[in-house]
């Protein structure tokens, strides 16, 4: 069975008792009986678009955004001198899927033009022959004081490193996900025999660390876009939920993060000082309360200015404003008069509120995620200029 919603929309399906309750455990999509119907079940995104593969039940849901742009931000956040510009002239009329699959296989063939990076991995086995040095402890507790054979630690030159092992992992993940298109899957498919050298990491394992450095700078793209993949087919689930396999981006997450990094690299480049992403501060005196704003940008060392990104204005029964109440903390605790909250356009309106006998400004931004990416980072860059020159302006007085 087949369910196709929009992003911002919701669908009322026939589904049985037992499909119902799968969905709604999932975490992908909200789902609850109709009050109306018995055996209609309505189904409502919870920010996350792709597709996810749930019990028997097939579950679509499509981006308000165009595929090109998302795929834009994503770029540009995890990578802002990457694969942006390739991104924006992605083939996509086949759909999301399609557009991952092929940025993977071109930036992966990209990497491994010049032949697979090699590195060194320190091994540590039994063996007959000293290589390396001997591992007096283990020497002794294994083998009493035998001669052979030995325990030894060496380094060996191998394509079995990080670097190798992300890329296979992305790889081997999309090829498990449907409508992939035949083009993209025969390219993952020889990607794979290219690397059939490399450790095939287990279901359910981390991605291994990887550090950008001159010697794997040809890979630094396709190593970024790896990681995005990993996680988009890895969705995070609570105890006990049912697992759903399939390929799902966290729309919240990914605008955090575009914010975060553009926001950053403007203030950086045009006014200096240093922008911190997920700022740790307290609330209270005991520092016992610990909050993390998204952005914290400090100059001579003390904060400046706070940020925060929101993709939806939150609003929880009984807190119809909690995004407001939790910048004004973030204000309070940073000892700022002003504090800005980012929003998607159309999720919120730009505003400005004045806290009550505190003196505290809170500015709500809205960006237009549907603008080209040019007009976008344009519109970033005015946000940027507003709170900059706020900033000038308290330091001057």
């Amino acid at each position: 069975m087949r369910i196709e919603v929009a992003e911002t929309g919701h669908t009322l399906e026939q589904l049985t008792p037992s499909q119902g309750r799968r969905l709604a455990s999932s975490g992908v999509v909200d789902a609850r009986p109709s009050p109306y119907e018995p055996d209609l079940w309505e189904i409502t995104p919870r920010g996350k678009v792709g597709v996810a593969l749930i019990g028997d039940v097939e579950v679509w849901v499509t981006p308000k955004l165009p595929i090109d742009r998302l795929l834009f931000l994503v770029g540009y956040a995890l990578d802002p001198k990457g694969w942006r510009d390739e991104t924006v002239h992605l083939d996509v009329r086949d759909g999301l899927i399609s557009a991952v699959a092929q940025a993977l296989w071109r930036q992966s063939e990209r990497a491994l033009r010049q032949g697979l990076l090699q590195g060194y991995r320190t091994v540590e086995e039994t063996s007959y022959v000293l290589r390396g040095r001997l591992r007096e402890g283990d020497q002794l507790r294994r083998h009493h004081g035998r001669v052979i054979p030995l325990e030894i630690r060496h380094d060996d030159f191998t394509v079995d490193i990080p670097e190798n092992q992300i890329l296979l992992a992305a790889i081997t993940r999309l090829l498990t996900v449907p409508r992939v298109d035949g083009e993209s899957r025969r390219r993952l498919a020889a990607l794979r025999a290219r690397l059939a050298n490399v450790t095939t990491l287990v279901r359910g394992t981390s991605l291994p660390d990887w550090h950008a450095s001159r010697l794997n700078t040809r890979y630094h793209t396709a190593l970024r876009l790896a990681e995005i993949v990993w996680r988009a087919t890895s969705p995070e689930h609570s105890p006990g939920s049912l697992a759903a396999h399939g390929f799902l981006f966290d729309l919240p997450k990914i605008f955090e993060d575009f914010v975060t990094v553009a926001v950053s690299e403007e203030l950086h480049a045009r006014y200096g000082g240093a922008a911190y992403p997920q700022y740790n501060c307290h609330l209270d005196e005991a520092m016992a309360v610990r909050m993390r704003p998204d952005l914290v940008w400090e100059l001579s060392g003390c904060p400046a200015a706070v940020v925060d990104a929101k993709y939806k204005r939150e609003k929880p029964a009984g807190y119809p404003d909690a995004d407001l109440y939790q910048m004004l903390a973030y204000c309070t605790a940073l000892r700022l008069p002003r504090g800005h909250l980012i929003y998607a356009k159309g999720n919120a309106p730009a505003a400005s509120h004045v806290v009550r006998h505190a003196g505290i400004e809170i500015v709500c931004h809205a960006l237009d995620l549907m603008l080209p990416a040019e007009r976008l980072l344009t519109q970033v860059g005015g946000i940027v200029t507003e709170l900059a020159s706020e900033v000038q302006v308290a330091r001057s007085s």
